[in-house]
């Protein structure tokens, strides 16, 4: 059976290392559902969460092979019941007149940012869990979403909990 999993990967910051990252995934045929990467608070090292599925097999293979990888100081797994998960939405909305009340109550109830407006469309910055974003999305689609764009998944470990390594998880 498939999980979906949530990954950090600690690198040193240095160009290319995204691209032999995803190179890895893309050479072995493994899917990359969402990916973010940004430096850390240490300059010198970035974090790149990458959200992946596949069985136990699977996973292991992925956490073997970026464990290879020179640029590579750490693989960790975070675990879904002790994470703060969060994606930021930039949506492009059609909005005449007569409706753009509806969507900016909308973008209210759910605490997101109008950022752009024209005559005839409003762009809207959302961050939230997945579910938060699709719903909202989804909710905006009767009014004919033009453009999406999404961050992917960026992820944290709750409260002073540590980050556990794949060895760490039995």
């Amino acid at each position: 059976m498939d999980e979906r999993r949530i990954l950090s990967v600690l690198v040193k910051n240095r160009a290319g290392v995204l691209t032999r990252v995803a190179g890895l995934f893309a050479r072995r045929g493994y899917n990359i559902e969402s990916l973010s990467v940004g430096e850390t608070e240490e300059r010198e090292y970035s974090r790149i969460t990458i959200v992946v599925s596949g069985d136990e097999y699977i996973l292991e293979q992925i956490k073997k092979q970026l464990a290879k990888l020179i640029d590579v100081v750490r693989v960790m797994y975070l675990p879904s019941d002790g994470t703060v998960c969060r994606e930021l939405v930039l949506v492009k909305v059609s909005a005449s007149p007569e409706v753009r009340w509806q969507i900016v109550e909308t973008a209210t109830i759910f605490r997101a940012k109008i950022v752009d407006v024209s005559a005839l469309t409003l762009t809207i910055e959302l961050t939230g869990d997945q579910g938060k974003t699709n719903a909202f999305l989804n909710l905006l689609a009767p009014y004919g979403v033009r453009e999406v764009t999404r961050t992917g998944l960026t992820a944290v470990v709750r409260g002073d909990r540590e980050i556990r390594d794949f060895e760490d998880e039995e």
